[in-house]
């Protein structure tokens, strides 16, 4: 019942690729051949050195028969050195034909996004946006050559001295700025209650003198 009302869930896509699971698996062989490679090598050492005791102690066959199994090992481990060669190529050419799909693929995107980009601007559009700027600029520089005509060579340099004096009057204007707030940072302080006093003083008089000329009318 549960499946029948309930919602069915989506597995998520796996984003695991057949060439990764290959590329894996040829790893983990790698692996193995390389744990088995280093028992070989054990086994040769210990194989090599039972032999010398065997010599040392005389029995000569048996020093023999470890040899022959040393022997025989070696080309087992030969063998596997050619085969973890061969393990390590086939996992580089799986992952580089990867990247060269994803090469191939990103090649792909940015062919049909220019296709795209083609298809907004033609040929004929650009042709007819670069001939309006060249007009464009053309105009200009007829207009720049009317203007440098009108003007003689005279009020050009009437022109030029017109900008020296404006250049030297607004000099002027800034070192007269300066000088008058250089005076007034050097110029005393008067003192508050100096000018308190001033004030009341000559509020002082002006009522003295407002009475006057009311006893004499």
């Amino acid at each position: 019942m549960g499946n029948l009302f309930g919602k069915t869930k989506t597995k998520p896509v796996s984003r695991v690729t057949e060439q990764d699971k290959a590329v894996l698996q040829l790893k983990q062989q790698r692996d193995k051949l390389k744990q088995y490679q280093k028992r070989i090598e054990l086994s040769l050492e210990k194989d090599r050195e039972l032999a010398k005791r065997c010599l040392a102690n005389g029995r000569k066959e048996r020093a023999k028969t470890l040899l022959r199994k040393k022997k025989y090992q070696e080309k087992l481990l030969s063998n596997t050195d050619a085969q973890l060669e061969t393990l390590e190529k086939l996992a580089s050419d799986i992952e580089f034909a990867q990247v060269e799909a994803q090469v191939v693929s990103g090649l792909k995107v940015g062919n049909e996004a220019l296709k795209k980009v083609n298809e907004v601007l033609s040929i004929d559009e650009v042709e007819q946006i670069l001939d309006e700027t060249r007009e464009s600029i053309e105009k200009q520089q007829e207009i720049d050559a009317l203007l440098n005509g009108v003007l003689t060579e005279e009020d050009e340099d009437e022109v030029l001295a017109e900008l020296e004096n404006l250049i030297g009057a607004s000099d002027q204007e800034k070192e007269k700025g300066a000088e008058e707030e250089d005076i007034g940072s050097r110029l005393p302080d008067v003192p508050d209650d100096e000018l308190a006093k001033e004030r009341k003083r000559k509020e002082k008089d002006s009522t003295g003198s407002t009475k006057k000329v009311a006893v004499e009318a």
